[in-house]
């Protein structure tokens, strides 16, 4: 019976490396050891064991997926200033945050405020949200997506290159305004956005509300089809207000010390500032 179990023992680490359980592989002496003294039964130490496989395969997914979102670090929710945006609802975005009904019925969100008001932060915030609750997320500037979509496009493969974009439940496009107005341009863009269409997902940050689009789009058609697709399932964010960046600024010259005393002030904390 003894050399059984010794056996058994010895062969455990290379059954667990075949069937791909490191986790298990890593705790079960410990976790056994542990149902042994306190008597468990073999279905609650089995129990134990595959939850803690599980929750570590978990861990992984998540850190996989948040390298891969390419998301701005620090810009989460609990860091984004709501008092500053007083024309945005924190109940509202919380509430985007916590549950995923909306991006499983692949509405869109679309955040329109001038320059430095904190779009960029509160569409990552939302991206690190999705990725926390299991989704897939890229976060990309807008132009440097279409670069690569031109690029596919030279190369006959823009369709394949939109279709790979297809496993991103979120993709985050920051900046759309700053696209040039050209056709080869915002040809991809709008091929991309009706290729999601009521499917997946698209969170689009801009400068510039609907009615200046068609700076961004060139053919008028194009430009009422393209915010036709968008706003069709979506969700409108709206900040108007005025830029953290100049207030920040604005705060640092009040605060910046003259003459003698600003020894005395080099260790200052600076104030927190959010920015797109």
């Amino acid at each position: 019976m003894t050399n059984t179990l010794t056996t058994d023992t010895a062969r455990l680490p290379m059954l667990l490396t075949q069937l791909r359980l490191p986790t298990i592989a890593r705790l079960w002496q410990a976790l056994t050891e542990t149902a042994d003294r306190e008597s468990w039964p073999a279905a609650k130490t089995l129990a134990a064991l595959m939850e803690h496989e599980i929750a570590e395969r978990a861990r992984r997914r998540t850190a996989r997926h948040l390298l891969e979102a390419r998301l701005p670090v620090g810009k989460t929710l609990d860091r984004f200033d709501f008092t500053a945006v007083t024309s945005i609802s924190k109940a509202r975005v919380t509430a985007l945050a916590e549950g995923d009904s909306w991006l499983d019925q692949g509405t869109n969100i679309l955040l329109f405020g001038p320059p430095g008001v904190g779009k960029s932060h509160l569409a990552a915030a939302l991206g690190h949200a999705m990725v926390d609750a299991g989704y897939r997320v890229l976060f990309t500037r807008t132009t440097d997506l279409v670069q690569q979509l031109q690029t596919a496009r030279q190369e006959l493969k823009l369709a394949s290159a939109i279709e790979k974009l297809d496993k991103y439940h979120l993709l985050v496009l920051d900046d759309l305004s700053y696209v040039q107005k050209s056709q080869a341009e915002t040809s991809v863009i709008f091929e991309l956005i009706s290729a999601r269409y009521e499917r997946r997902s698209i969170l689009i940050t801009a400068n510039q509300p609907f009615g200046a689009w068609d700076a961004i789009f060139p053919d008028p058609a194009m430009t009422v089809a393209a915010i036709d697709r968008l706003v069709h399932h979506s969700i409108i964010l709206e900040m108007n207000t005025d830029s953290y960046r100049r207030k920040s600024a604005e705060m640092k010259l009040r605060r910046k010390p003259i003459g003698p005393t600003a020894k005395t002030t080099l260790n200052e904390p600076s104030p927190t500032t959010v920015v797109s």
